[in-house]
C-alpha cells in the first residue's frame, strides 16, 4: 500500500492576500482583487484590469544570509519564495527558510525534503532590455543582430539570465530550505502547479521523500507577457470600468478572464512522519486534508489544432475519473468542486461538458466554487492557489463565497452565493492548461 499523504502547510499568495488567513478571509467574504493595473500603464491594451499582489518585499521572507540573492529573482521567483516561506511557517517547520530561521534547528533531515514547483514563461523586464536594445540598432534605427552580439548584450548584467529560467523557482526554494531530496520543475501552462502537486504525491508515496514543497507561482503582469494573453483572445476587454464584476465563471454572460499573479505552495507530508513530528513539536501542526487521489490527462481537439479546448471536455473527464478511481470513491461522494473556471466561455463550456460526463444529473447538487472571479487567472500558479483554498475549505467545513455568476450554465450549481458551512468529506480540485494538459486531485477530510 502506498503511504498516506496529508497537507500540513499552506502558502497562498495572490490578490486576495499573502498567507492563508488573509486569503481565506477574502475568499469567504467574496472580495474581488480585480482592479485597474498599477504595475504598468495598460491604456494601450484593450484590457486594463487584473489582480495584483499587494506590495511586499521578498527580503522579508528569506534568511539574512540569503538577501543578496534576491537581486537575481524575477517576480515569479519572488512569489514562489514567499509562498514557500509561508507554507513552511504554516506547517511549523523550523527550517532555514523562515525569515528568523538562520539558527533554528530543523525538524526534518534535508535529504528527506523534496520540491516540485510549476513555473511559466518568465518575461524579461523591459527596463533591463531597453539599454541593450538601444545599443543594438544601426544608423537607420533598425535592430542589428551583429551589434547585439558585439555591443548590446554587454549592457546586461552577467547573471541576467538567472532571473528568467523557469527552474529557478524550485532552485531558490530548495537552497533556502535545504531541500536535498527529489526536485523538479514542471512547465505545462495553467496545469503546472497541479501536476507538481501530483509529482510530490508520488515521490512521497513511493518513499523517496517524507515532505515536499509543491505547487506553483507566476506573474503575467509584465507588458510582454500581458500582450501574449491579449493575443490569446481569452481576456475580458469590455469591463474595464467595472473590474469587480468582470470575471464571471460558468455564467452565461461570461466575457473572458483577467490576468492575475501569484499562486500557492503547499507542504505535502507523509502521515507517519507528520504524526512523529507532531508528537515532538512545541506547536502542533495542522493536517488540513488528506490527498487520496491524483490523475492527469491530455485534451485533444484536432479540428482546432488544439488551439481551442475539446468542446466535449473528454480530457477533463478522463483526469477526474482517473482521480476518483485512485481515491476509491464515486462521483456521488464529492461534496465540493474547486474548478479551473476562468470565465472564458469556450473553456467554461468544455469544463461543464466534462463535469456532466462524470457526475450526470447529480452535478446540479454539487457546489462549484471558482475563485478566479476574485483572483484572476494566475497562470502556472493557478492550481496551487486553488488547492490552498480547497484544503482550508475541507479543514473548516466551509464553502468559500461565489461571486458574479447570476446566470449559471445549465445543470451547474455555480450561482453566486455567500460563504456557508457544509459537510465536505471530499473535495475535487482540477486545472486545465492552454495546451490541453489536465490534472486533478481529491482532498479528503482528515480524521485524526
Amino acid at each position: 500500500m502506498p503511504r498516506r499523504v496529508i497537507i500540513s502547510g499552506l502558502g497562498p499568495i495572490g490578490g486576495l492576500g499573502i498567507g492563508i488567513e488573509p486569503t481565506w478571509q477574502s475568499a469567504t467574504a467574496g472580495r474581488s482583487a480585480v482592479g485597474r493595473l498599477k504595475c504598468f500603464d495598460p491604456s494601450e491594451f484593450p484590457c486594463h484590469i487584473g489582480a495584483e499582489v499587494e506590495d511586499f518585499s521578498v527580503r522579508d521572507f528569506v534568511p539574512k544570509s540569503y538577501r543578496k540573492a534576491t537581486k537575481v529573482m524575477a517576480r515569479d521567483i519572488e512569489l514562489a519564495v514567499v509562498a514557500a516561506d509561508l507554507a513552511a511557517r504554516d506547517a511549523k517547520l523550523a527550517t532555514p527558510g523562515t525569515a528568523n530561521g538562520d539558527g533554528d534547528a530543523r525538524t526534518y533531515p534535508s535529504p528527506r525534503i523534496g520540491a516540485h514547483i510549476g513555473a511559466g514563461l518568465i518575461a524579461a523586464e523591459l527596463n533591463e532590455l531597453t539599454a541593450a536594445l538601444f545599443e543594438s540598432t544601426d544608423e537607420h534605427g533598425q535592430f542589428d543582430y551583429h551589434k547585439w552580439g558585439q555591443e548590446g548584450i554587454g549592457n546586461l548584467t552577467p547573471l541576467w539570465l538567472l532571473k528568467y529560467l523557469p527552474n529557478m523557482l524550485a532552485c531558490h526554494v530548495t537552497i533556502i530550505h535545504d531541500a536535498q531530496g527529489p526536485s523538479n520543475t514542471i512547465t505545462c501552462g495553467e496545469a503546472s502547479a497541479m501536476l507538481s502537486i501530483g509529482e510530490s504525491l508520488r515521490v512521497i508515496q513511493r518513499g523517496n521523500a517524507d515532505l515536499c514543497f509543491c505547487g506553483g507561482a507566476e506573474s503575467k503582469l509584465n507588458p510582454m507577457t500581458f500582450l501574449r494573453q491579449v493575443m490569446t483572445g481569452r481576456l475580458n476587454t469590455t469591463s474595464n470600468d467595472s473590474p469587480a464584476t468582470a470575471v464571471r465563471p460558468f455564467c452565461k454572460t461570461a466575457a473572458g478572464t483577467v490576468v492575475g499573479e501569484g499562486g500557492g505552495i503547499v507542504i505535502l507530508e507523509s502521515l507517519d512522519t507528520f504524526k512523529a513530528r507532531a508528537a515532538k513539536a512545541d506547536q502542533t501542526p495542522t493536517a488540513y486534508a488528506e490527498v487520496i487521489g491524483f490523475g492527469a490527462s491530455q485534451s485533444v481537439n484536432r479540428d482546432a489544432r488544439n488551439l481551442e479546448p475539446d468542446p466535449q471536455g473528454r480530457g477533463i473527464a478522463l483526469a477526474i475519473r482517473s482521480t476518483l478511481r485512485e481515491a476509491g470513491i464515486g462521483p456521488d461522494q464529492i461534496d465540493l468542486i474547486v474548478p479551473f473556471g476562468t470565465a472564458t466561455p469556450h473553456y467554461d463550456q468544455a469544463e461543464a461538458a466534462g463535469l456532466r460526463q462524470v457526475f450526470g444529473g447529480r452535478l446540479a447538487s454539487v457546489p462549484i466554487a471558482s475563485i478566479k472571479s476574485m483572483t484572476g487567472t494566475c497562470g502556472a500558479g493557478t492550481g496551487g492557489l486553488d488547492v490552498c483554498v480547497a484544503a482550508k475549505a475541507v479543514a473548516t467545513q466551509t464553502i468559500p463565497a461565489v461571486i458574479n455568476c447570476d446566470q449559471p450554465l445549465d445543470g451547474l450549481n455555480a450561482a453566486a452565493a455567500p460563504s456557508r458551512q457544509a459537510t465536505i468529506n471530499h473535495a475535487l480540485v482540477y486545472s486545465t492548461g492552454l495546451g490541453g494538459q489536465n490534472a486533478a486531485v481529491i482532498l479528503k477530510k482528515y480524521e485524526g
